[in-house]
């Protein structure tokens, strides 16, 4: 068990040191200087990126014994490795590597807090019909992650235009109505996947509004509708720069409450294991 810790933080460490490599390689543009393009950039930061999701995702394999550990520090660096897996994705056909400047370090930090300081958990047992609802909000969650996250580069390059702070690192950036594009897809997509989520909670989990659940049901409820209101917005009244951003963030962080909110409060402050 020595032997298999000690290999379990080497590879920890591995993943972190590559998550944090690949965040100043895209983070470097930002910056002006040079000649390198952003996307010169890109790829060699990309690749590193690809090995850290990798590492991230064997480490959390191996560390919770190739299950679903839903405890509060073991689920955060699980999304944390989506997040990160899907952003890889997203950059196959849009050039938004930046967004791994947000990604990837908070990747890095959670996968640092699960491996050295959270404490030692084991994966509860539970039946497919709940693993499937746990995976679709798995995705759903991290889908709505990186529309956060394009919210915020979105806020980042309308303040810039509007006050007129055209530096280097401005034009690093992908093009405002490529973000704007990408951040509505997200939402659209992840919209989606929190119904499904919504839906298979409804046919598969006992008792949906019984204890320990009922937070996480109405919070999940009233994103979806902040979600919803903000892609009929879109469609019917053509919404855009700031009610969308701030629309999304809002959604995003009742989304974080109902996933993440229960579980903070039972495990960490009343010390109580929930599944």
């Amino acid at each position: 068990m020595p032997h298999l810790h000690a290999m379990l933080s080497a590879l920890s460490i591995f993943a972190i040191v590559c998550y944090l490599l690949a965040s100043l390689l895209l983070a470097r543009p930002l910056f002006g200087g040079g000649t390198a393009t952003p996307s010169a950039f890109a790829k060699p930061a990309l690749a590193i990126a690809t090995i850290a999701v990798l590492s991230h995702a064997g480490d959390l394999l191996a560390m919770h014994r190739g299950a679903l550990d839903l405890h509060f520090f073991a689920a955060l660096s699980l999304v944390a490795c989506v997040v990160s897996a899907l952003t890889l994705l997203v950059n196959l056909t849009r050039p938004v590597a930046t967004l791994g400047v947000i990604v990837f370090p908070l990747s890095a930090m959670l996968l640092w807090v699960d491996s050295f300081l959270a404490p030692a958990t084991a994966p509860m047992a539970m039946d497919w019909h709940i693993k499937l609802h746990v995976t679709v909000a798995l995705l759903a969650f991290s889908v709505l992650s990186i529309a956060a996250a394009m919210a915020i580069l979105l806020a980042v390059q309308d303040r810039a235009l509007r006050h007129r702070q055209l530096g280097a690192w401005l034009s690093a950036l992908p093009p405002l109505t490529l973000t704007e594009s990408l951040l509505f897809r997200l939402i659209g997509a992840g919209f989606v996947l929190l119904t499904l989520t919504l839906l298979t909670g409804i046919l598969f989990v006992d008792n949906l509004f019984g204890q320990h659940l009922v937070h996480k049901t109405v919070l999940s409820i009233v994103a979806w509708l902040v979600f919803g209101a903000l892609l009929y917005g879109r469609w019917k009244h053509g919404w855009r720069g700031r009610s969308a951003v701030n629309l999304t963030l809002i959604g995003m962080g009742v989304l974080a409450l109902a996933f993440f909110g229960s579980k903070f409060v039972l495990e960490l402050i009343l010390h109580r294991v929930v599944d």
